[in-house]
């Protein structure tokens, strides 16, 4: 079990953090409740992922598929958790991470797209994917380049997959303002290929803790938090 003052930080934390968001997204005329806040365990072991449940969070996102299926079989949650993959995903892990029935938020390239769509036809599946862009066309990045998307629409699996959107990150080291400009980059990148391929796209995975506020303010209908609802808890150096 977690120490008390422990998951009162957390829930302190949890609580803190959808307070903003829910202003951000009010202040930029939008929902309350137009974003999802993606929490991103991959910082902490089980029991402490286990807490943050508690706290309140539902939607839970992890980088590397062994760490969510080592959870996935060792955690029993008291209310409905949805998993959420937004790392760098080879195509050898992809038939055990499906049993975990995450979104995908991290399709970078078509052979892992089909991958997915063939082990999920397989497993009786259809997964909601989002395709991973790399808007600031930094060369250490994962993730399409915008150009490519509209072919990779064109050309999608047959079955097995659905995609529902974006992913992206602003690009390494930049400002605020630099990364609003990535964020807004991507919305319109959305908009444009909804509007040629008839397909609704609607989410976009935008913002980690850093930077979620602009993400928010550029259209981002996910965030991806994880430092900042551990404060207190870990060491993050």
């Amino acid at each position: 079990m977690i120490e008390q003052q422990k998951q009162q930080r957390l829930s302190e934390n949890w609580q803190a953090v959808q307070q903003k968001v829910r202003e951000v997204a009010i202040n930029s005329g939008r929902a309350e409740d137009s974003v999802q806040i993606i929490g991103v365990s991959k910082y902490v072991d089980a029991e402490t992922t286990l807490a943050l449940v508690k706290a309140g969070c539902r939607q839970l996102g992890e980088s590397r598929p062994q760490l969510m299926w080592q959870k996935t079989e060792e955690l029993t949650f008291d209310q409905p958790v949805t998993w959420h993959m937004i790392g760098h995903l080879q195509r050898n892990k992809v038939r055990r991470l499906l049993r975990s029935k995450p979104l995908i938020h991290s399709v970078d390239s078509q052979r892992i797209l089909a991958a997915i769509a063939e082990h999920a036809s397989t497993q009786g599946l259809i997964v909601d994917v989002l395709l991973e862009v790399n808007v600031s066309a930094d060369e250490g990045k994962t993730g399409f380049l915008p150009e490519s998307l509209e072919a990779v629409l064109d050309s999608l699996p047959a079955a097995g997959v659905r995609v529902k959107g974006l992913m992206a990150m602003a690009g390494w080291g930049t400002s605020r303002d630099a990364a609003r400009t990535h964020f807004d980059k991507t919305r319109e990148l959305r908009d444009r290929l909804s509007q040629s391929s008839g397909q609704a796209l609607p989410e976009l995975s935008m913002g980690m803790s850093g930077d979620f506020p602009e993400a928010i303010r550029a259209g981002a209908t996910m965030v991806r938090i994880g430092s900042i609802l551990f404060e207190g808890l870990i060491d993050q150096r």
